[in-house]
């Protein structure tokens, strides 16, 4: 099959490809690494107590399938993770008050503590091996990058 000449990559474009893989493969380890060394959280764990976290009152839930659309997770992955944070007490399941269909996923008291407790070094983490490396001007560049390529998936 012939090869469109628009869509091959090119010795830029195979190298910026590169690059991207290279860079978001060292930095998302680099941080998960640091996550899970100052708090014993998991990145996915942490993921999953920062959506539950931004619910607007402290015992707010959210369905399973609308956490699975935030994060951009298949259900089957969110639900292993969520079994996993269950067991640990960081999260519970209720079946849904408003139509008994699904489950309803909230912040126990146990996992909102060790948010909080974890988000300090996080945040720090973040800024040693990522945002504070770059200047204001390839932050604003890296957010219009994003923007580009938010409809593309």
């Amino acid at each position: 099959m012939a090869r469109d000449s628009d869509t091959t990559l090119d010795g830029r474009a195979r190298a910026a490809w590169t690059a991207y893989r290279r860079l978001r493969e060292r930095i998302d380890a680099e941080i998960a690494r640091d996550l899970e060394r100052d708090s014993g959280l998991s990145m996915p764990d942490y993921e999953v107590l920062a959506a539950l976290d931004e619910l607007e009152s402290p015992d707010a839930c959210i369905r399973v399938r609308g956490l699975a659309a935030e994060l951009g997770w298949a259900h089957s992955r969110l639900s292993r993770q969520l079994g996993r944070m269950e067991q640990r007490g960081l999260i519970a399941r209720e079946p849904c008050e408003r139509d008994g269909r699904g489950d309803d996923v909230l912040l126990t008291g146990e996992g909102r503590a060790l948010f909080e407790s974890a988000t300090p070094a996080h945040r720090e983490s973040v800024h040693e091996r990522f945002t504070g490396l770059l200047s204001a001007d390839q932050l604003d560049t890296l957010i219009a990058i994003e923007r580009a390529l938010g409809g593309a998936g």
